[in-house]
């Protein structure tokens, strides 16, 4: 990843920020997320007290599981430090990425709440010291519907705009998407599912942030 230039991001930054509708998407949607996150730990733990339905799933019968938690974060983080560098110089990548990831969390726990499942047969524990704070720090196996982890690795490629950034994005989200699969953490409707629910929110969050952006402030 080239060089920091702390001048640059400096300027971009403070410039966005005096910009009215800017400042406010900023720390509007920062405020809010932060909120959502903070409620997470306690939802995760509502439902993994439930009982839930265990699907006959085709796919995963196929597939023997194993633990490939290191290739998957690995495939994550990467993308996150490499979108986190993006937004570092273009606040519009991040307004889009924190407002569309607000509803995402948002259709997440409806969808959850929703449709009570059971972690498929095999399933192997998926563990990440970094994100393991938002599940409070246990293990949640309920989770499923759909893939969040497929729904992050989906934004970061629709926030990035180089063509380089969505070609090495698109193949670490088809890789995380399999990898899921193979450690049976989730259900193939789970992580198929995840991109086509995040295309239409990021779609809508983009129009309604534009639409927005036309008014008087």
């Amino acid at each position: 990843m080239p060089q920091i230039n702390t001048a640059t991001i400096k300027k971009v930054w403070t410039t966005a920020l005096q910009t009215h509708y800017t400042r406010y998407k900023i720390l509007s949607g920062s405020f809010i997320v932060a909120v959502i996150l903070s409620t997470l730990p306690l939802f995760f733990h509502q439902i993994q007290k439930r009982d839930g339905v265990v699907l006959n799933d085709w796919v995963l019968a196929q597939l023997p599981p194993y633990n490939v938690s290191v290739l998957i974060f690995g495939c994550i983080w990467g993308m996150a430090l490499l979108i986190l560098y993006r937004a570092l110089y273009k606040p519009e990548i991040y307004i889009n990425y924190v407002w569309t990831l607000i509803f995402i969390n948002i259709a997440r726990i409806i969808s959850i709440s929703v449709i009570p499942l059971d972690p498929p047969h095999g399933w192997v524990n998926l563990i990440d010291p970094l994100t393991g704070v938002f599940y409070g720090n246990v293990v949640i196996t309920k989770d499923l519907f759909f893939s969040g982890h497929t729904s992050t690795m989906v934004l970061i490629f629709l926030c990035l705009e180089k063509k380089s950034d969505k070609i090495i994005s698109f193949i670490a989200t088809i890789a995380v998407m399999a990898l899921l699969l193979i450690q049976h953490i989730h259900y193939t409707i789970d992580v198929l599912a995840a991109p086509i629910i995040v295309y239409i929110l990021f779609t809508l969050t983009k129009y309604f942030l534009k639409r927005d952006h036309t008014r008087q402030w």
